[in-house]
């Protein structure tokens, strides 16, 4: 799952227990500059990253991987961590719910409103 890089830079001055204004010393910076950088949806350079994760200790590690499937695994995802009779009650769920759309479609003749 990826991290953006404005959580990786708060996470890792957290994890290096440093303030904003820590971190911006060691990098000769401000303060502010460093409240940038973390601010939501923030788009730091892979070279500024790089430069602001050593200051904290760590190091950047990129890793390519295909393009996204077509499935949508974060459902997957979350059914797996269901337990197996909360499965087959969501499965149930969805198979009322289908037959009570099925049932009114045919009352209806088909017919849309």
């Amino acid at each position: 799952m990826a991290i953006p890089a404005w959580q990786l830079l708060i996470d890792a001055r957290r994890d290096a227990g440093l303030t904003q204004s820590a971190l911006a010393s060691r990098l000769g910076t401000s303060q502010a500059a460093i409240a940038r950088l973390e601010r939501t949806g923030s788009n730091p350079t892979v070279t500024t990253l790089e430069r602001t994760l050593a200051a904290t200790g760590h190091r950047l590690e990129l890793a390519a991987s295909p393009g996204r499937s077509s499935v949508d695994e974060t459902l997957i995802a979350e059914n797996l961590r269901l337990t197996p009779a909360a499965r087959l009650r969501a499965f149930q769920r969805s198979r009322d719910s289908i037959a009570g759309i099925a049932g009114r479609a045919r009352r209806r003749g088909g017919r849309r409103r």
